[in-house]
């Protein structure tokens, strides 16, 4: 028995949508326009991002689990899910710590039934890229073990105090899990020490997957376990875990008190010889000294490894802080207003104008073919925006790729900052000064 659709054709086709048959080139012939307007709808949706501020746990200690397994190297993913999981996992690594600087991370890799310590937890990113870039020469083998992987990385995350979060984020590209034991009693156990597990699937939705975020999540599986959809969607749901999560305990506040931890902010001192530093025991030049028991370290963040203090950056602490407190979303600006401003006031490149006669394009929607204008086509792409966006505290105008560089890297408005700076408003030279005297600092 076939099943056929009202139109005469299969059913299934009704429900597929052809990119070829949605976009045409224009009278010319090109393309350049439609492509332009498809990375600038791309741009827009950090629009949709919920800036509300959370109570956030900013020191985190987060377990990278690697599927290392044979289902990697199916080649549905460009070069294959195996080369492209580790490039993704070294940019994570990079994110997580640029986001999160006096957090902690450690990968774990699910190998021929086993789990497999791939690097120590620890806040130096540059270990943890080395190990990753190892696995290069390596190829996968054997079936991956969830609960294998689980109980390793609650082993590694048992010594983490009350003031700091447990995660676990698994990249897991298999349909099976080969594993010695009952899952579901370490699950329990992941549940009642407050471990958070997210996972995203390369190859399906799979059951157990899905239970495990529900019950380590209090019952949200939706927004912690996905399944990708192509590549540019296995970047974003990896990296959205880059955000730490929100805080869900309800504290009392005869309990605060114990939430105060003791953070040591070291000096750094310059050697005419090498000495050994005590956290790697190798001869260096140079490092910082604990202002507690006067030991050297050789990079920071990390703890103290003779008195256990957090040894800190002041610059870190700042840079951990936007979680807490987000950049508000800018207002995009119609029409009407936009022809006030002519330029942006951070890069002081002109805005875009609104032109009066221009070609026209053939948009094909729900299947009638129809003949509109640039400007109309920009409108069903971008909703009818202008390209300019309005700080809602300052008033000042910024083009979309400073929205982009303000909320995602900078996390401060340039034009707030000019004000504060005590520098006029109206000087777009002096803003841009701010914007990279602000982005220095915190990139420092």
């Amino acid at each position: 028995m076939e099943l056929r659709s009202t139109a005469g054709g299969y059913i299934w086709e009704d429900s597929i949508q052809r990119s070829w048959d949605v976009v045409q080139e224009d009278a010319g012939g090109s393309l350049a326009g439609v492509v332009a307007e498809l990375v600038q709808a791309g741009k827009r949706k950090r629009l949709h991002y919920d800036t509300t501020p959370l109570q956030r746990g900013i020191i985190r200690h987060l377990i990278l689990v690697l599927d290392l397994s044979m289902s990697m190297s199916e080649k549905d993913l460009r070069p294959t899910r195996y080369q492209l999981s580790i490039s993704y996992a070294i940019q994570f690594v990079t994110d997580y710590f640029e986001q999160n600087p006096i957090s902690q991370l450690g990968i774990i890799g699910m190998r021929d039934g086993l789990a497999n310590l791939v690097s120590q937890l620890g806040g130096n990113p540059t270990e943890h890229i080395g190990a990753l870039q190892a696995l290069r020469k390596q190829e996968p083998s054997g079936d991956p073990s969830l609960q294998n992987a689980l109980e390793m990385a609650r082993g590694a995350l048992y010594h983490v105090p009350s003031h700091g979060t447990k995660e676990v984020v698994i990249i897991f590209g298999s349909l099976l899990s080969c594993d010695p034991g009952d899952i579901h009693k370490t699950v329990g156990t992941l549940k009642a020490e407050h471990v958070r597990v997210r996972i995203v699937g390369l190859a399906a939705e799979v059951a157990i997957c899905k239970e495990i975020c529900r019950r380590t999540n209090q019952g949200d599986s939706t927004s912690t376990y996905g399944v990708i959809l192509n590549e540019q969607h296995f970047r974003e749901l990896l990296l959205a875990s880059c955000t730490p999560p929100a805080s869900t305990k309800q504290k009392s506040s005869a309990s605060l008190g114990s939430d105060l931890m003791r953070m040591g902010f070291p000096s750094r001192i310059v050697e005419t010889s090498p000495s050994f530093c005590a956290c790697h025991s190798r001869l260096i030049k140079g490092g910082y000294i604990c202002p507690r028991c006067k030991v050297k370290v050789c990079s920071l963040p990390t703890e103290c490894p003779a008195c256990g203090l957090t040894l800190i950056l002041s610059t870190h602490l700042a840079r951990s802080y936007h979680h807490l407190m987000p950049l508000r979303n800018w207002d995009e600006v119609d029409w009407n207003d936009a022809k006030k401003v002519s330029s942006c006031f951070s890069c002081l490149l002109p805005f875009p104008t609104a032109p009066s006669s221009v070609p026209r394009f053939r948009v094909s929607v729900s299947g009638s073919t129809t003949n509109v204008t640039a400007t109309a086509a920009s409108a069903i792409a971008t909703g009818g925006a202008s390209g300019r966006f309005r700080c809602p505290s300052c008033r000042q105008l910024f083009c979309i790729d400073c929205d982009l560089f303000a909320h995602e890297v900078m996390h401060n408005c340039p034009g707030c900052e000019a004000a504060a700076g005590g520098r006029k408003l109206s000087n777009g030279q002096a803003a841009t000064e701010v914007s990279m005297a602000t982005t220095n600092a915190y990139l420092s």
